[in-house]
């Protein structure tokens, strides 16, 4: 179904995580699209024409000018995202409804658990510019658990839902920096070997490379502007 799109997508994107899930999706799927980017360290999140699209302030964020019914259509959560590009495709998303649970506890797992935990160890290990102890400790100690459950889940099965899905492709742009988030690999051998098996598909693979100079344009860790912005939010008129 991917080849009857004739528009491109519009891609709101930064390469982060998030990010990622959208452009490995689009390259999975084999769907035109043409990135927009979104400098979330210099504010281009709050800019009025994003917000219309995305009214949490963050990025992903897609536009599909032939949405249902051939009318346009934005959507922002990178989850809601994956859904609906799975709908839209036929790819990595079962028609069957037993099928498709299966995939959407392992997705809202990823969004609610692997997602905002190693989120918060990256910035407790990395960002803070205070290093708390107990804050380290906590999400470090709570992304071990999570990978062990990834683990334990693929101890039988190549992929999280049995086939490969929209559940693997949220999860990978995470797992992938596990180094960052204070883990060794080696306690997780049926997580590393799916971790290989995800990075080496051809459009993860494409998906992780987009934009990926961008990454170096700020460095988080020491600019202060950018923290400002990423780490001060606080409700907005």
């Amino acid at each position: 179904m991917a080849q009857l799109q004739t528009r491109p997508i519009q891609l709101y994107y930064w390469p982060t995580p998030n990010g990622w899930k959208i452009a490995i999706m689009l390259e999975e799927c084999g769907l035109p699209y043409e990135v927009i980017p979104v400098n979330i360290g210099r504010g281009d999140q709050f800019k009025p024409d994003f917000l219309a699209i995305s009214p949490n302030n963050k990025m992903p964020a897609i536009v599909d000018p032939e949405g249902p019914d051939g009318k346009p259509i934005s959507i922002f959560e990178s989850g809601a995202i994956l859904q609906y590009l799975g709908r839209k495709t036929g790819l990595f998303y079962p028609a069957d409804e037993r099928g498709r649970i299966e995939v959407d506890q392992w997705l809202f797992w990823q969004m609610s658990g692997l997602g905002p935990m190693a989120g918060q160890a990256h910035h407790f290990r990395i960002y803070a510019p205070e290093k708390i102890p107990y804050a380290i400790e906590r999400y470090t100690n709570e992304v071990h658990r999570l990978y062990g459950v990834m683990n334990r889940r693929l101890a039988d099965r190549p992929f999280l839902a049995g086939d490969y899905s929209i559940a693997d492709i949220a999860c990978v742009g995470w797992a992938k920096l596990w180094e960052r988030q204070g883990q060794d690999i080696a306690e997780f051998p049926h997580f590393a070997a799916w971790l290989e098996r995800v990075l080496a598909r051809p459009a993860v693979k494409r998906g992780l490379a987009l934009n990926a100079e961008d990454r170096t344009k700020i460095d988080i860790a020491t600019d202060r502007q950018a923290q400002s912005v990423l780490f001060g939010q606080r409700a907005r008129p």
